[in-house]
């Protein structure tokens, strides 16, 4: 389900009223906790929070003229989903998140490489995705990522 929204603004704007208080309440905490660098901008018909080119010029590979992405959240049919590229590259990183998940959240984790699904907007631990959000510093994740797409030419 990807968005028209041209900017984060009109995005939750446009959301159904029993998911805008959810997605509000995961930006914030994403935006309060982001680390410096990182930029809020619409990526994939989605919020997305990525490392701009005016620090990484190089841009995503599969699209340079695309800013490198971070983090990506969406309003999908039946979830709220959370893209983390950072616990897809970061085998340490996912293991901390599966651990603090189970000690601070109820629900069962429904997760894929990247994709955190939410079902239930109640059971959403945003104190834990605002934790997740501030583990990596931008120059960290150019330098995983960079480390990965290097390991992967040759």
């Amino acid at each position: 389900m990807q968005s028209i929204a041209s900017t984060p603004q009109e995005y939750i704007a446009a959301l159904p009223l029993e998911r805008k208080a959810a997605m509000e309440e995961l930006r914030q905490n994403i935006l309060e906790n982001l680390p410096t660098g990182f930029s809020e901008t619409m990526s994939y018909g989605m919020l997305g929070y990525v490392v701009p080119h005016s620090i990484y010029p190089t841009g995503y590979h599969c699209d340079t003229k695309l800013p490198l992405p971070f983090i990506n959240i969406a309003s999908q049919k039946n979830f709220i989903a959370l893209y983390h590229m950072g616990i897809y590259l970061d085998n340490e990183l996912l293991d901390w998140f599966v651990s603090e998940f189970q000690e601070q959240s109820k629900s069962k984790l429904d997760i894929g490489k990247s994709c955190i699904r939410f079902k239930r907007m109640d059971q959403i631990p945003y104190k834990l995705i605002g934790q997740l959000a501030s583990k990596i510093s931008v120059h960290e994740w150019i330098s995983k990522y960079e480390s990965v797409l290097s390991n992967r030419v040759k």
